[in-house]
């Protein structure tokens, strides 16, 4: 197959499962062209090493790469996010076209949902097919955010995702929730293939604690509760902070809040306003650090607010941290929440309530060590079963070889 894989963003930015999946197609025989942005996200600033050019082409990991211009951004303004997914889709429209090889038929990953636009007009342009594979889910995922409130751009928002719907010959969702929200719809359920995603960068092998960087970091000698990842709106970690408060009595507990986002400030401000003294924020830390930052963990946390959209949401973070080994608090509920119980991989909370996050912890605290090793095992058995890359991404190949034999 001649695959054109679509996305806004590729490595060096953050989006390992879309370049795991070039790799891996690669791997199988397949001529795979990734068509994308010039990288800035998360910052909205440009890598070092660019350059905003009409286009640009590199080869990583052996995928060749075309690159085409966009507005840099990833802030709150309303206005120059939405610059930056639609000069991505105007550029990539444009383009395309000409830059890229003809393929059998075009993977466009969302989000943003403006994606689908040079799905629709490249496929038409060059009489082939597009794959729709949903991340997120719109506009729901704007609502949930606050990234839009008010009544008409939602939806206009909705009316295009219905149109996009309309017009992709297939659709891949990460979630049972994610299939019955476009069944109800309209979206015809043959259509639809619910194909979870990996444990990207695969399973990690175990690392022992490295007390120097316990020491280096301050979490020697404390019940380590390591939160990874965003700090966005849809996370919700003030109620972190709140339980925090509540955990005051137990000196040796220790939440440890790792990543940026946009709620990172207003949460450093809470955080000396409550003049907590068992939560340390401490930046972004780069995939290969992760590691070794894991093993220091007793418990790893996810938190997400309590939405109609997260009842449907199985994010990432959930499965990167079945591969730790370290058992999971997860104050999530629905899909991502069922992730967990089945596995036996931890602990289940209400999200959004810091009495039932601090009780899940004080739970923790009160296992013995081999309990909660008992949870990480759990984890790991499930990482590489049910959600291993080959399995995951043979089931990804098996739909696309479907549509390229139309």
């Amino acid at each position: 197959m001649r695959i054109l894989l679509l996305t806004q963003w590729y490595p060096p930015e953050p989006a390992l499962f879309i370049q795991e999946l070039a790799q891996d197609l690669l791997s199988r025989g397949h001529e795979v062209t990734v068509l994308t942005g010039f990288p800035n996200y998360p910052a909205g600033k440009l890598y070092p090493g660019y350059q905003l050019h009409l286009w640009q082409r590199e080869i990583l990991g052996g995928v060749p790469i075309i690159r085409v211009p966009l507005y840099l951004d990833h802030s709150l303004s309303r206005i120059k996010r939405v610059l930056n997914y639609v000069s991505f889709a105007l550029s990539s429209s444009a383009l395309g076209f000409w830059l890229a090889p003809r393929p059998d038929f075009i993977f466009a990953y969302h989000p943003p949902l403006t994606i689908g636009l040079p799905a629709w007009i490249l496929s038409r342009l060059w009489g082939i097919r597009f794959v729709y594979q949903i991340q997120d889910m719109w506009p729901e995922t704007l609502r949930a955010t606050g990234m839009l409130k008010t009544r008409c751009p939602l939806l206009l928002v909705e009316s295009f995702a219905r149109w996009t719907y309309s017009k992709a010959h297939s659709i891949l969702v990460i979630s049972p929730g994610f299939k019955k929200n476009l069944i109800d719809k309209g979206v015809p359920p043959e259509k639809v293939y619910v194909v979870s995603n990996w444990v990207e960068g695969g399973i990690p092998q175990c690392t022992a604690k490295d007390e120097l960087l316990a020491q280096s970091l301050g979490l020697a000698n404390r019940f380590s509760v390591i939160y990874a990842g965003n700090m966005g709106e849809a996370q919700g970690l003030e109620t972190v902070l709140e339980a925090a408060e509540l955990l005051n009595d137990l000196p040796q507990v220790l939440f440890v809040l790792i990543g940026d986002g946009i709620a990172l400030p207003r949460l450093k401000k809470l955080l000396i306003s409550k003049g907590l003294t068992n939560v340390r924020f401490i930046g972004r830390h780069s995939p290969d650090a992760m590691q070794g930052i894991y093993a220091l963990a007793d418990v790893l946390l996810v938190h997400i607010k309590d939405d109609p959209l997260f009842r449907i949401t199985i994010p990432h973070k959930i499965l990167v941290y079945l591969g730790t080994g370290k058992p999971i608090l997860a104050a999530i509920a629905g899909d991502a929440a069922d992730v967990i119980r089945s596995a036996g991989a931890g602990i289940v909370c209400l999200p959004g309530n810091p009495q039932a996050l601090a009780s899940a912890v004080r739970s923790f605290v009160a296992m013995s060590p081999d309990e909660r090793n008992t949870f990480g095992e759990c984890g790991i058995h499930m990482a590489s079963t049910r959600y291993s890359r080959a399995t995951l991404v043979t089931e990804i190949e098996k739909v696309l070889l479907q549509v390229s034999e139309l």
